[in-house]
């Protein structure tokens, strides 16, 4: 699935984004650097990143760069050609391979289990929940700093079905930071086999395959491997993906999904544009899917509410926590572009031409016809390969310039920046394996560059 353009004058424009990408993230680290040198509170040593410079190696190392390697040489090959099936189940123990040798590079302890025992995590909270009920009707108490009994950072600043996840892992005897991470790369992984379920249930496999090597090599595994983002990354995707295959029985648990992705992130309410424009591709019972999706997500929302915890009024206090801490001295005017700069890193230099690519298969030259003919055609012809990576994008902007998320970004934008990876079914087949090698070139960068932290 390539743009109808000249082969060259597209090649040349790739480039050009591509430079455009290369100088917003040099600026961004030498302006960043800058900032931290005359001691303007960034709070992040290596800006645009929440990470601080440490070039190390690690046991993981040579496993993530066989793994980078062989996709990049047979990757494309195997996207054309695998079964299925097959394909799936190779891309989702490919992923983990790729996330888990990621992390491995910091250490077992440093990498993997003790990621999120720290007290700013969730896991800090799980000994203190002693009764559910209890917990989500006084939870918007607790969201507030500087108070007795203040949730720790990021159970604050999220609505409390993060960590009643956690809470949920520990009941069943998966406590721990061994089990928490663990949990993090196995369900983040399943983001290589829902986004191309979703694109094949809405009539583009020849997209899904061409996008699945890049979904697998995802820069952004470095996150996955270990932050709580990439389990709801892997929330966004499943809910997505069973929109798409619709049904009845897809309706309903996509729609408890999405819904309880709400209570996830308050900034999910922006995934409800990939959910719109999910069930606008389906080719069919579009109203249908869409009334029964909601339906199941307002059953979420009503059982959230009935337990005590109005999502509202959670938005409200995160949003004056969130200047009670870091946020208030964050200058929105770095980390309005910069925010941008990190995207690249996590999901990719392969984003910024994929988009491009995407955009101008709208506005390819065609026939002349009566103008609602030609709008109504072009958006029928470009499909989900362009309108779900657009509708990322679009979801992307509106959380940068509200000013709420300054920094952290690389993780906290997982569950758009997988999306916005659909758009490198436009890619040339020629030009695959080079930005392949560019995306796992990046994943190992930082990785081994950088002490990243989630």
């Amino acid at each position: 699935m390539t743009t109808m353009t000249r082969p060259g004058r597209s090649r040349y424009a790739d480039l050009i984004v591509l430079g455009v990408e290369l100088a917003v993230l040099a600026a961004a680290v030498g302006i960043g650097a800058l900032l931290n040198h005359r001691g303007v509170r960034l709070y992040a040593d290596a800006a645009p990143l929440y990470a601080t410079w440490k070039p190390h190696l690690g046991f993981g190392t040579p496993v993530a760069l066989l793994v980078g390697a062989l996709f990049v040489w047979r990757g494309t090959r195997w996207g054309t050609d695998m079964r299925w099936t097959r394909l799936l189940v190779v891309g989702y123990l490919t992923s983990v391979l790729w996330t888990l040798s990621l992390a491995l590079v910091d250490g077992w302890s440093a990498g993997l289990t003790e990621r999120l025992t720290v007290q700013a995590e969730y896991l800090h909270e799980v000994p203190r929940v002693a009764d559910v009920g209890p917990m989500l009707s006084g939870f918007a108490d607790r969201i507030l700093d500087f108070q007795p009994h203040s949730w720790s950072t990021h159970t604050a600043a999220h609505p409390p079905g993060a960590l009643l996840f956690f809470v949920g892992l520990d009941r069943i005897g998966l406590g721990g930071g061994a089990a928490a991470g663990l949990a993090c790369v196995l369900l983040g992984a399943t983001v290589s086999v829902s986004v191309p379920v979703t694109l094949r249930a809405l009539g583009a496999e020849d997209a899904a395959r061409a996008v699945w090597p890049f979904l697998v090599l995802f820069p952004g595994a470095v996150w996955v491997g270990v932050s709580a983002d990439g389990i709801f990354a892997a929330v966004v995707a499943g809910g997505l993906a069973l929109l798409a295959v619709g049904g009845r029985p897809g309706a309903v648990l996509g729609g408890l999904l999405l819904g309880f992705a709400l209570y996830l992130s308050y900034g999910f309410v922006l995934v409800g544009l990939l959910a719109l424009a999910v069930v606008l591709l389906r080719a069919r019972d579009r109203l249908a899917v869409l009334l029964v999706a909601a339906t199941a997500g307002a059953a979420v929302v009503a059982a959230f509410t009935v337990a005590g915890f109005w999502w509202l009024d959670g938005y409200h206090l995160v949003t004056l926590r969130y200047y009670q801490g870091w946020a208030a001295d964050r200058p929105y005017g770095y980390w309005v572009w910069a925010n941008l700069a990190a995207l690249l890193l996590s999901a990719g230099p392969v984003v910024g031409p994929a988009l491009r690519r995407a955009v101008a298969a709208v506005s390819v030259r065609r026939p002349p016809a009566p103008l609602g003919t030609a709008v109504r055609q072009r958006i029928a012809d470009a499909g989900p390969a362009v309108w779900l990576p657009v509708a990322a994008a679009v979801a992307v902007l509106a959380a940068d310039l509200s000013g709420l998320s300054k920094a952290e970004v690389e993780r906290i934008w997982l569950p758009f920046a997988v999306w916005l990876l659909v758009a490198t079914a436009h890619l040339p087949r020629r030009h695959q394996r080079w930005w392949l090698a560019g995306q796992a070139a990046t994943a190992l960068a930082v990785n081994h560059l950088l002490w990243t932290v989630s």
